[in-house]
């Protein structure tokens, strides 16, 4: 009850802020709360049983692979050619997790493998939609410029590759940031959540370190194929 009352108290003051300092429609933040409940709801359930089998746990992060495509390609609104996302996020992920399901780092079973997968995942989508979106915005505004380079007799995948390349370290920016930060200005979810799971310091801070690194490498193969695929034209707006 304490729980629910707590919420509901910060999801309504949310509300007040919107509407007073005008930032937004004042149903935005109860909106957001109340579809973020029905989804934790549905996924716990899901989960509850997923995670006692292998292969449903699997299919589990399949299906997460499938959701973060879908909104990375939404947000880089590059329409049907945004498919080839599939691609980067792909990239990010096999470059990290089989090394760490190999190396018995993290071990074979649902309970692990969600987890870790899910939290790779998330912050690859995140790399990817931002260097999508960037990269075709940097196409479109600096036009006269790739028309230029190709005057000058640069190919087409160098001369957007020339307005591109710039993008792609702000899309990595947020994930660098995070990384050189922890345990100074943030302590991240894998971190708290071995703490309130009564496991160790010790041990939280090594998972954390295993997640943000993994993240490093991950979003750094994402967003090279993200660039790589706009400036070939593979990735482009309608």
């Amino acid at each position: 009850m304490g729980l629910a009352v707590l919420c509901s108290g910060l999801v309504a003051a949310a509300a007040f802020v919107y509407w007073s300092a005008r930032l937004g429609p004042v149903t935005v933040a109860p909106f957001a709360a109340g579809r973020a409940v029905l989804q934790l709801s549905c996924v716990a359930v899901v989960l509850a049983a997923a995670l006692a089998h292998l292969w449903s746990s699997v299919l589990v992060l399949l299906v997460m692979f499938g959701a973060a495509v879908f909104t990375a390609a939404r947000r880089a609104r590059a329409g049907r050619s945004a498919t080839w996302l599939t691609v980067c996020l792909g990239m990010g992920l096999l470059a990290t997790l089989p090394a760490m399901l190999l190396s018995g780092v993290v071990p074979l079973t649902g309970v692990a493998v969600v987890p870790i997968g899910g939290i790779l995942l998330g912050g690859t989508m995140t790399a990817t939609s931002l260097a999508a979106r960037r990269a075709l915005d940097a196409v479109d505004d600096r036009f006269g410029e790739v028309e230029a380079a190709l005057s000058l007799g640069f190919t087409d995948r160098d001369a957007r590759l020339e307005v591109i390349r710039p993008t792609a370290a702000d899309a990595l920016l947020p994930g660098v940031d995070q990384t050189r930060t922890v345990g100074l200005v943030t302590l991240p979810g894998a971190f708290v959540g071995v703490l309130l799971a009564s496991g160790s310091a010790v041990q939280a801070a090594a998972v954390q370190v295993l997640v943000l690194l993994g993240l490093l490498l991950a979003q750094s193969c994402s967003v090279a194929a993200t660039i790589e695929l706009v400036a070939r034209g593979r990735v482009h707006r309608p």
